[in-house]
């Protein structure tokens, strides 16, 4: 049986169906921008300089913490409570990739069964590769596609608290850092970069015999978060308790996110806030685009080879073997101009 390739789709055809809310065409979408595929990146760019204009008028939500901290369960409980207030809803879960293999299990959705089949909710899971900070090269690119087709509120759920997990940051409108009580070190067991860029900090699993461990968590927290000069914005972060398994909590934290949103609308940080992670990503897509042209160069990809063994060998030295890659590269792109 011959196999017939099928007609690929238009620039417009993906415009269309994301703007009409159709989900098949949205996670095609997302495929579509995660693709590392020379002929879908024009493509992808097109469909993503369509629906610019469509975009930024959701509520944007990083959630990070640490490993056992309870998320996928935490997200399922605050989702619930998203789309009881009859919004729409866009889960974006970073699963971990293999450095050996490159997979990810993806799993979210079959951790959030509730969230899942909840028709105002959407659950798009995807694999974090190389990229550093806890989220995936394209995180930024389909939240852009999430707005498009009409979601109101986005969740960007991180693998975890790391030493670059902070770039999730770069890409929302609040912070939220969620953390376990009960190890009698919690302060040491956190970066304090990543405290001092949280809107809020959630002490998780508030319950049974953890209640009264949470609570004093929370005291201690506070109390740091008072050492850490306050953000150009004036917000002041809030320390809170929840239980995701029995919804307590939860509520509150929707509160305190409003409340955020509507401070700095008023005060006109939301706008610079915005513009600045645009400049940002302008300058991330300039680094990204500069090292996919060097690693995909074919001159480069023979020399990287012959380097590595002299460098594997002691033959020649790491920083001259880079900086002697970098030379014949410059050098590529001269004469190519």
């Amino acid at each position: 049986m011959k196999y017939v390739r099928k007609k690929r789709l238009s620039a417009d055809a993906y415009v269309d169906g994301i703007l009409k809310g159709n989900r098949i065409l949205l996670s095609k979408s997302i495929t579509l921008i995660e693709s590392s595929l020379p002929e879908d990146n024009d493509l992808a760019e097109e469909v993503l300089t369509t629906i610019i204009p469509f975009t930024g008028n959701s509520i944007r939500i990083g959630i990070t913490g640490v490993p056992g901290v309870g998320k996928s369960t935490f997200i399922e409980s605050f989702g619930k409570q998203v789309t009881s207030l009859n919004k729409k809803l866009a889960v974006l879960t970073i699963d971990p990739s293999s450095q050996r293999s490159k997979g990810a299990i993806l799993g979210d959705k079959t951790r959030m069964e509730t969230l899942s089949v909840d028709p105002l909710a959407y659950i798009r899971p995807s694999a974090s590769g190389s990229a550093l900070g806890g989220v995936a090269q394209k995180t930024r690119e389909s939240m852009l596609l999430c707005e498009a087709a009409g979601f109101e509120v986005i969740f960007i759920e991180t693998v975890g608290v790391g030493q670059s997990e902070t770039s999730v940051y770069g890409m929302v409108d609040f912070f939220l850092l969620l953390m376990l009580a009960g190890a009698g070190d919690e302060l040491q067991g956190i970066k304090k970069g990543i405290m001092e860029m949280a809107d809020s900090i959630v002490i998780t699993k508030a319950d049974g015999e953890n209640k009264k461990k949470t609570e004093r968590a929370k005291i201690e927290y506070q109390n740091a978060l008072h050492l850490f000069p306050l953000s150009k914005t004036g917000w002041y972060p809030k320390v809170l308790t929840c239980s995701a398994v029995h919804e307590k909590g939860i509520q509150e934290i929707w509160d305190l996110i409003i409340e955020h949103n509507q401070q700095l609308k008023e005060k006109g940080f939301f706008e610079i806030k915005r513009q600045e992670q645009n400049i940002s990503w302008m300058h991330n897509i300039i680094k990204d685009t500069l090292s996919n042209r060097f690693f995909n160069n074919e001159k480069i990809q023979e020399l990287i080879k012959e380097q590595e063994k002299m460098v594997a060998t002691g033959q020649i030295p790491t920083i001259k073997a880079a900086k002697s890659l970098l030379s014949v590269y410059d050098s590529y792109r001269s004469s190519a101009d």
